[in-house]
């Protein structure tokens, strides 16, 4: 446990010593919340959305800045671990103690992520039930944090893997909006399809639809088992 919480903390330390990552933390979200409202807010009648389109806009924009920062995370600490933890295991660390502090680093970042566009949110729009609110927007962030692992397993360098990220996030949200019209099942499979539907839901009527709950639970279950996979085989080795 002190290899556990010394190498979380850590790399928390490691995050907030970077003034430009901890900067989009705290900026983007409002930016994009914004843009996204004003945007969706010129086009009054949008196919497959109902109610204001500027709110639409702004529950997109949330989503997509939690999801979007969380998944950054997730990618550097995914490149981040190439070599370094297999140097670190050889020389007595754990494999589990070393996961788990980076897991535990992107999903404290995915909860900032999510505080931080919650409020940017709820600036303007009234949010009917802020707890289930942060819930959803935390799955979302927590989803593609772990997406981003897999990404940086996939593709180990920094800004690929960001571009990479950025337009994957984009173009999930939009299918889990529903505002593009491509078919039930094809948005049914995309990582924010249960999450978005929670976050609408949660801040428009204050509901929570109990299958896509479970649906996005499962769904971050998957993508945990996958991420532990891409971790060895990133880090090196067998489990241990």
């Amino acid at each position: 446990m002190s290899a556990f919480g010394t190498g979380a903390r850590l790399r928390l330390l490691e995050f907030v010593r970077e003034p430009t990552t901890a900067a989009l933390l705290l900026v983007l979200p409002p930016v994009v919340v914004e843009v996204y409202g004003e945007a969706m807010a010129s086009f009054p009648a949008l196919p497959g959305t109902t109610g204001d389109p500027g709110t639409t806009g702004r529950i997109v924009g949330a989503l997509f800045a939690a999801a979007f920062l969380a998944g950054l995370v997730g990618l550097f600490q995914a490149v981040s671990a190439r070599g370094t933890d297999e140097r670190l295991h050889r020389c007595g660390a754990g494999r589990a103690s070393l996961l788990g502090a980076r897991v535990v680093t992107m999903a404290t970042v995915a909860a900032v992520a999510a505080t931080v566009s919650l409020a940017a949110l709820a600036r303007t729009v009234d949010v009917a039930a802020p707890l289930a609110a942060f819930g959803a927007l935390a799955l979302g962030a927590l989803v593609y944090g772990l997406f981003g692992v897999l990404v940086g397993a996939l593709l180990p360098r920094q800004l690929e893997g960001s571009l990479v990220l950025v337009f994957l996030v984009d173009f999930d949200n939009v299918l889990a909006s529903g505002v593009l019209d491509v078919g039930g099942t094809v948005a049914q499979v995309a990582p924010l399809y249960h999450p978005h539907a929670l976050f609408e839901a949660a801040v428009t009527d204050g509901t929570i639809p109990t299958d896509h709950a479970l649906g996005g639970v499962a769904y971050a279950a998957v993508l945990l088992a996958l991420a532990f996979v891409a971790y060895v085989r990133v880090a090196g080795g067998e489990p241990a």
